[in-house]
């Protein structure tokens, strides 16, 4: 359309990894109007808080034309729809210079100094673990087998005595240090106990190697040869990650994945390798920020890759095993889905179709488990609304505000209406399944959300009819097929 050089400019702010940015990007390409990206997720806080600023919305993509603030993507799509108005947008940037106060591309100095989503993984370094090493040299000692223990047999198991020993007679150490050297790699994830509570002893009870479990978690293997890392960089490591790949392999439109490519690409040969690193992860001592942004981050880094190696789940059947049966080995012990959003982020709630706390009174989860839930997770775990939250990869650091972002780019689409003539209000099918976590009635959800909404409308409208009291709430079907 344009074939000129321009006098104005278009700007798109978008993040990586949102299809709906895509699409925009996409739409526009095809018509050959030229724009500027503005990938908010690169920048400080301050270019996030400028968009909100100008445009009344906390989600992703907003565009502009010059000055002339059009909207997301639905509201560009209806722009091209409306040829009228699209020529006559098209001739303000093909000779109009944009005003003094028209949005541009932010300062250098506002990007983020650590690595963007694009870069992350990529320059991971691998510092040797000397117990990594350890356990290799213990396993080529063929000490390892099948021990009997009563009417049992315990597959890949070894005595607490004969690590003693190999250590004793073939590193040189005391008996006391090798003790102590076995603890270790109880306390560190490599090993632990079979059929026993306690540590580490130099005795006749079985241990078995955390890579030998019978598991069907995804990153179930060898161990890894590197040092891990910190629980918050670890959990934005792997997110970023993900992120990256599922954005390579995300169609021009935004509206497919190539599950099959992302599956054969070397950046997901390195994520799995990654993945491996969540078995040593010291998790039970992290924050509650730091719990929230790495169990946010690490479930919809699983999300992907379930997808990825088994395809996403298509009836209802299919959705009860995914989120049940996909897990990852975190600190030594296994996490569904429904583990870590019930039972970590939730504190041990009851999720839907439960009949149980996901986490019995004797399950040593509970200590990682959140003393009490969070229910701003709900708009952060897998983004399925018509827009996105300018964040997708959350840090300790910062973690109240980033969720609030999220839960307020949620409600500003139609995931929340209000109608103040019928005195309707409409929301996502999510405030039912989780009302517990909303206060648990009608009422107390529309308090709730008057409260957390951003300033708009809507909310002058939710808070009005919540004070009068006299409203009807109605919960909307859910879109299963968003996030396929």
């Amino acid at each position: 359309m344009i074939e000129e050089e321009i006098e104005g400019r278009v700007l798109v702010y978008s993040i990586v990894g949102c299809p709906h940015c895509k699409a925009a990007k996409h739409t526009l390409k095809e018509r050959d109007i030229p724009y500027i990206e503005v990938s908010v997720d690169k920048y400080q806080s301050a270019v996030r808080h400028e968009v909100k600023e100008r445009t009344g919305k906390s989600t992703v993509p907003q565009i502009f034309f010059n000055e002339r603030f059009i909207g997301g993507n639905e509201e560009l799509q209806a722009l091209i729809a409306d040829k009228a108005k699209l020529d006559e947008l098209v001739e303000l940037i093909k000779t109009t210079t944009p005003p003094e106060g028209a949005p541009k591309e932010p300062d250098a100095s506002l990007k983020k100094a650590e690595d963007d989503s694009e870069a992350a993984g990529m320059d991971f370094k691998c510092e040797p673990d000397e117990f990594a090493k350890l356990v290799a040299e213990f396993k080529a000692a063929a000490i390892i087998a099948d021990n009997r223990k009563g009417l049992f047999v315990q597959k890949n198991t070894f005595l607490g005595s004969q690590l003693v020993m190999y250590l004793t007679s073939v590193k040189h150490l005391s008996v006391e240090d090798a003790t102590q050297k076995g603890q270790h790699l109880i306390d560190h994830h490599y090993a632990h106990a079979v059929k026993h509570n306690g540590g580490f002893g130099n005795n006749d009870k079985l241990y078995r190697l955390l890579e030998d479990d019978d598991s069907n978690a995804l990153n179930h293997g060898d161990a890894s040869e590197c040092l891990s890392k910190s629980v918050n960089d670890l959990g934005e490591d792997l997110r970023k990650m993900i992120l990256k790949i599922y954005n390579s392999f995300l169609s021009a439109d935004g509206r497919k994945v190539d599950y099959d490519g992302i599956g054969k690409s070397e950046d997901f040969k390195r994520y799995e390798e990654m993945t491996l690193l969540l078995h040593r992860v010291k998790i039970e001592d992290a924050s509650r920020e730091e719990k929230l942004a790495f169990f946010i981050n690490v479930y919809n880094a699983l999300v992907v890759h379930a997808n990825v190696v088994r395809g996403p789940p298509n009836n209802l059947w299919q959705r009860y095993k995914f989120f049940n049966n996909v897990r990852y080995i975190i600190g030594g012990q296994p996490y569904s889905l429904q583990d870590i959003e019930n039972g970590v982020l939730r504190a041990n709630r009851k999720g839907v179709g439960m009949m149980f706390r996901p986490f019995g009174s004797g399950d040593v989860r509970l200590k990682v488990a959140l003393e009490l839930h969070e229910p701003l997770i709900h708009f952060a775990l897998v983004c399925g609304a018509k827009s996105c939250p300018p964040i997708k990869t959350y840090s300790a650091n910062g973690i109240a505000d980033q969720l609030l972002t999220a839960a307020q780019s949620f409600m500003e689409g139609d995931d929340v209406t209000v109608n103040t003539e019928t005195k309707v209000i409409s929301v996502s099918k999510i405030f039912s399944w989780y009302k517990e976590d909303f206060g648990g009635s009608d009422k107390a959800l529309v308090k709730w959300l008057s409260v957390k909404m951003g300033e708009s409308q809507k909310k002058t409208d939710m808070k009005k009819l919540h004070d009068e009291g006299k409203f009807k709430l109605t919960f909307q079907d859910y879109d299963w097929s968003v996030n396929k």
